[in-house]
């Protein structure tokens, strides 16, 4: 199992990695250059990307070699893949020869005995790169390879540049990576990076433009401890926010929201696991920098989108005002995306995944926490969840005649209940997650919207102060959004409500607590 972290490093900084004094210092003799010619190989329909494989020839002056990575893991920038590899003749990959090298029954040496593996592979894409690598031995003794990669991906005539480094895991613990890149961020403004250059490769061959991720569904095995669980939630609310960072970067409005519903499930999994452990209080200090930075941005598209669309036209039109809308909300992308790319990110996201990796709390904690968190999660998850109602169904008592700022405590109960049921979906009956989930949501997007409402009227005053030519539309605008919050609290509410109500979870998960 390969294990390694790659981070992003601009080309004009590369020579000052190659003289960095943590290299020379932990190197054990000098580094080996490499000029690598790489071909990828597929089928025409790419069985073995969907299959999340991949397959290369290296030539390495005349020799040749053939590498099979596949399945394996992503968490905060740590790639763990599996991976065999052998010598070739040439510029062919030899399928017999590299299952050969796959011990025991797995789906990928499956794979390759099928007809359309075997008959219909060609090449899709290739790398041009020249590596540096360095052999480093940490002073607790950690063995890692630091790998400076600086080249080309080519397909048919279309090329991207790559500049990364390689910090992999040959001997000892995981989190030495971090702490080594860490130390390396000091002086060089590193990115944390979550494509391999297989993936990049199929992008460019397919056309692939980047795009939003929503977080994939989480299972967790009703074995785990309740120390496990957390460590997979939080890690999963992790990896969705980096999963958008290239997009966030890139000004993706969609990229930017799925990053920002990441964190805030990522805050929703510490509050609630608040009373065993505690996030780092400089941690939490620079998640809600984070927050802050991806906020504004978020709130000015939804104003010059989804708000701002639900008006009729007013005199003199709103487009006036929808475009400078717009024109803000693209200021406060690029501050957005200035941010997630800065050294002080790619150090908040490395110092949580180290966090999360050695399990940082276990030192600051009471040996009553420890117990607890060494409890079955069936266990914990029946505890939060009843938490999470009797939170939301106490903040909604009297819904319909809430005022705003109560009415906005009841949407974030009912966002955290929501990702609290989403966080212990697999343990729970399928069905009754989903009834549970969908009433949530329909109760969610009730109250989105006029908080929504709320949030606009302030952007509206701060719009027309900035450019008091819009003061008429702002006015206009603001007068109906209040017009729908007083029109429509009343049965729109109440339905959902109702609904919610009558299908909450039951005080018992399917599965044992033992």
């Amino acid at each position: 199992m390969e294990v390694e972290l790659k981070l992003l490093l601009d080309p004009e900084h590369a020579p000052a990695l190659r003289c960095h004094p943590l290299l020379a210092q932990y190197a054990t003799g000098t580094p080996v250059v490499l000029s690598m010619h790489d071909i990828y190989f597929d089928t025409s329909d790419l069985r073995l990307c969907r299959q999340q494989a991949g397959l290369r020839v290296r030539r390495v002056d005349d020799d040749w070699t053939q590498t099979m990575k596949a399945g394996g893991t992503i968490a905060g920038g740590l790639h763990s893949r599996n991976e065999w590899e052998g010598p070739v003749d040439g510029p062919e990959p030899d399928l017999d020869a590299l299952r050969k090298r796959m011990r025991g029954k797995n789906p990928w040496r499956a794979l390759l005995r099928e007809p359309e593996i075997r008959d219909g592979l060609r090449p899709v894409f290739s790398t041009r790169i020249e590596r540096s690598v360095w052999q480093l031995r940490l002073p607790q003794g950690d063995a890692i390879e630091c790998v400076l990669d600086q080249g080309s991906i080519i397909s048919c005539e279309h090329s991207i540049a790559i500049s990364e480094v390689e910090l992999e895991l040959k001997a000892g613990r995981a989190d030495s990576l971090f702490e080594l890149a860490l130390a390396l961020l000091q002086d060089l403004p590193l990115q944390v990076g979550q494509m391999s250059k297989a993936e990049r490769g199929y992008r460019l061959a397919a056309g692939m433009p980047l795009a939003a991720v929503k977080a994939p569904a989480l299972a967790l095995d009703a074995f785990m401890t309740a120390q496990q669980a957390f460590q997979a939630i939080a890690t999963h609310c992790l990896q969705h926010m980096l999963d958008n960072q290239a997009g966030v970067t890139a000004g993706d409005v969609e990229s930017l929201h799925q990053m920002r519903v990441g964190l805030r499930r990522l805050r929703s999994a510490l509050q609630m696991f608040k009373a065993l452990l505690a996030l780092p209080d400089e941690l939490r200090r620079e998640l809600d920098w984070l927050a802050q930075a991806l906020s504004a941005a978020r709130d000015w598209d939804v104003l010059a989108g989804d708000t701002l669309a639900r008006l009729e036209e007013g005199e003199g039109g709103l487009a006036p005002l929808q475009q400078a809308a717009r024109v803000l909300a693209q200021d406060y992308h690029g501050q957005a995306g200035r941010a997630v790319a800065s050294p002080r990110a790619t150090r908040l996201f490395l110092s949580l995944t180290r966090w999360l990796q050695a399990a940082g709390w276990r030192d600051t904690i009471t040996s009553r926490q420890r117990l607890r968190l060494d409890v079955r999660v069936p266990r914990f998850a029946r505890q939060a969840l009843l938490r999470s109602q009797r939170r939301l169904l106490t903040r909604g008592k009297d819904l319909l005649r809430l005022a705003p700022p109560a009415r906005h405590r009841v949407r974030i109960a009912a966002k955290k209940a929501r990702y609290a049921t989403e966080f212990f979906a697999s343990l729970y009956d399928a069905d009754e997650v989903k009834s549970y989930v969908k009433w949530l949501s329909v109760l969610q997007d009730e109250l989105g919207w006029r908080n929504d409402n709320e949030v606009a009227d302030g952007l509206l005053r701060a719009l027309a102060e900035m450019q008091p030519d819009l003061l008429p539309q702002a006015a206009y605008a603001r007068g109906f959004l209040a017009a729908q919050l007083q029109g429509g609290a009343g049965k729109a509410l109440a339905r959902p409500w109702r609904r919610y109500a009558a299908a909450l979870l039951p005080s018992h998960v399917s599965i044992a607590d033992a």
